[in-house]
């Protein structure tokens, strides 16, 4: 069974501010990452193994801009995208004790 049956895939978009390396102009740009949720229950006709790499799987979010384009109108050399984690583990709050 693949890890793909675990998640709901959809893609997002958020904003990052990026310095330019090459006209060092600060700038904010739309990335665009991959959410991979994951189920509610394993998939039906699971075995006892893919029921327990289900357990262990966690939400998380991967990078899929690998370059931008740099906004300054005399610029507009693309650039890495660099000093951002590619990849973001989401951390649902549900089962932890609330804080008083």
């Amino acid at each position: 069974m693949t890890e793909r049956a675990f998640f709901n895939e959809s893609q997002t978009t958020k904003a990052t501010t990026l310095n330019c390396p090459f006209c060092r102009t600060a700038d904010s740009y739309p990335l665009r990452w991959m959410v991979r949720k994951k189920k509610d229950r394993p998939p039906q006709g699971a075995d006892e193994e893919a029921k327990a790499r289900f357990r262990k799987a966690q939400s998380y979010m991967v990078l899929l801009d690998e370059k931008v384009a740099c906004k300054n109108l005399r610029c507009r050399k693309r650039f890495d995208v660099s000093g951002i984690k590619t990849m973001a583990f989401l951390y649902s709050y549900e089962g932890l004790p609330k804080e008083d």
